[in-house]
Order: structure tokens, then sequence, then C-alpha cells
């Protein structure tokens, strides 16, 4: 039986920007292709504290920098990208 990934996208979701969209889609069908189980969420730069990441993102396996943000909190997500090194989460960006 498979574990299922549970990966944090970073970024401030906007449903009209396409990239967002395509980031969705392309992380599910990827997931589909290789048969593993994804679970998903977007977790906005505003909620990833630069004092405390780990609030946020303990949870999660990976985390995945979203692209095509002009990011709300640009500490947050420098914060994210921090807590993913020092704490050996896989970690992707495009």
């Amino acid at each position: 039986m498979s574990r299922t990934a549970n990966v944090a996208v970073v970024g401030d979701y906007r449903p009209d920007n396409r990239t967002h969209v395509a980031t969705t889609n392309g992380l599910r069908h990827a997931a589909r292709v290789v048969g593993a189980a994804l679970d998903l969420q977007w977790v906005p730069t505003s909620r990833v504290k630069p004092d405390d990441p780990a609030d946020v993102l303990d949870e999660f396996d990976g985390i995945f920098m979203a692209p095509g943000s002009p990011y709300a909190s640009f500490e947050g997500a420098l914060a994210a990208i921090r807590f993913a090194r020092e704490h050996g989460r896989a970690f992707a960006a495009t």
C-alpha cells in the first residue's frame, strides 16, 4: 500500500491565474501517472510566519513554490524555502 504524499504549494492562489490552475492540474496529473497518492494544499504566503514557519509547514512532506506570483508576503515565501532546506523536506520551484 502506498503512502499519500502531503504537499504544500506555497503561493497566493488566484483561480483566474492560468499558471496557478496549471500548477494544480500538473501536480495531480504527475501523481496519477506515477501511481502516487497526493494530498495537495495551497498555502498562502501570509500564513507562513518568518519566525515560525513550522507552525504551518510541519505537516507537509514537500513544498512546491508556486510560479506566477507576486507573493503577498515575500518574507513568508523565503521562510518556506528556508524551512524546506533546514528540515530536509522535498522542495521544488519553477
